[in-house]
Parts: structure tokens; C-alpha cells; sequence
């Protein structure tokens, strides 16, 4: 496993645990609905970007389309949930735009994936 793979692999784990936190801290907020949205999709997508990792471990899809798109998933987390926690614990956004912007980031990392599983992955 590369370096890069053990970016993501630790951005991926660290997304979970970031949605696990995100949640415990909701269910003793009021009126902390995005919070709750930032951790299920912190959560939802952890699994996703450990996944990635694997692939592109085993081979299975092409390495460099895998891997951008574990990144984009990673970036839109970090945009969209970061967006939506930091106005529920801060009540400021992290910048304008940003809860959209790492929307369209998110969907173009499962639109990557989508593309991954039909690219040929090169042997070695």
C-alpha cells in the first residue's frame, strides 16, 4: 500500500469517527438537525472511502480513477459536513458555498467510482 492509500485509509477512518462524535454531540443538542445530516454523511461515506482503498489495493478497479475518487468523496465530506457542523456548534459557515460545493464533490467521487468499475484496471 502506497502512501497516498494511506492517506485515504486514515481520512476514511477518521471520517467515522468524526460521524460518531457528530452524532453522540446531537443527540444532546436541540434543534441540531444538520449536525445530525453532517454525521450521517460522515458515516455513509467512511465505509465508502475504506472500500476505495481496498480496490485499489487489490487491483480490482484502476488505481488512479479509485483514488480520485476516494479524494473527492474526502474533500466533499470535508466541505459539506464541516459546512453544515460548524454552523450547528458555531453557527458561521466555513464559507459560502461550501455545503453546495462539497455536494457536487461527493457526486462526482460516486460518479468516479461508477467510472472505476469500467475502466480497465492495468496489471502490473
Amino acid at each position: 500500500m502506497n502512501g497516498v492509500d494511506r492517506v485515504l485509509l486514515a481520512l476514511g477512518a477518521l471520517a467515522g469517527l468524526l460521524g460518531v462524535a457528530a452524532s453522540a454531540a446531537a443527540a444532546h443538542l436541540s434543534g441540531a438537525d444538520s449536525l445530525k445530516t453532517a454525521a450521517q454523511f460522515l458515516l455513509f461515506h467512511a465505509p465508502a472511502i475504506l472500500g476505495l482503498v481496498a480496490l485499489t489495493a487489490t487491483g480490482t478497479t484502476h488505481r488512479l480513477v479509485t483514488r480520485i475518487a476516494a479524494g473527492a468523496l474526502v474533500v466533499g465530506l470535508a466541505l459539506f459536513s464541516g459546512d453544515l457542523a460548524l454552523r450547528a456548534l458555531q453557527g458561521t459557515p466555513l464559507f459560502p458555498m461550501a455545503a453546495p460545493t462539497g455536494g457536487f464533490a461527493l457526486m462526482a467521487g460516486w460518479l468516479l467510482t461508477a467510472v472505476a468499475a469500467f475502466v480497465p484496471a492495468r496489471r502490473s
